[in-house]
């Protein structure tokens, strides 16, 4: 089964979840920050580290619907989304590892991450993200959400949820 087609089964009519819509390479690496010269306080490694907590939380199979919800940027307008994805079988297998988070402003911050279906080989590798301070929480960006289920819809739109069909 290729994986798109592994993907598509997966999740479903409307497909997983975040990344942003840049291009992937190979690597690897740790958590590492790389903030503005003057960080803000929310940048410096607390941010670091519930950014890294929260990604990893948002993208693995086993944490409640509820819960992933509350770690994704405008997490309500996807409730029904998540809960599909996680009434999928398949699903509960998912992980994600966060290779650099970089703070860039105080609201907001680039991860890279690698994502995994029940294996060791990463589904994709070397993704791009966006994670988002929200209500003092740092969380997946609805960006890199809404890129992945681009992505694992053929590039199409239709049949997203409204967020991810305005951009």
């Amino acid at each position: 089964m290729t994986v798109h087609r592994y993907m598509s089964y997966l999740l479903g009519s409307c497909a997983l979840i975040g990344l942003a819509l840049t291009s992937a390479a190979c690597g690897g690496g740790s958590p590492s920050s790389s903030s503005p010269s003057t960080p803000p306080a929310a940048a410096g490694g607390n941010a670091v580290a519930q950014i890294t907590t929260n990604w990893e939380t948002f993208f693995n199979g086993k944490t409640p619907t509820s819960q992933r919800v509350s770690l994704l940027q405008d997490g309500p307008q996807f409730q029904s989304t998540i809960a599909a994805q996680a009434s999928g079988g398949l699903y509960s297998g998912l992980t994600a590892k966060v290779l650099k988070v970089t703070v860039t402003s105080p609201s907001q911050a680039a991860v890279t991450y690698n994502l995994y279906l029940g294996s060791a080989t990463p589904l994709f590798s070397n993704r791009a993200g966006t994670a988002v301070l929200e209500n003092g929480t740092w969380k997946v960006g609805v960006t890199s959400f809404c890129g992945l289920l681009v992505l694992s819809n053929s590039g199409k739109t239709t049949g997203l949820p409204a967020p991810c069909q305005a951009g």
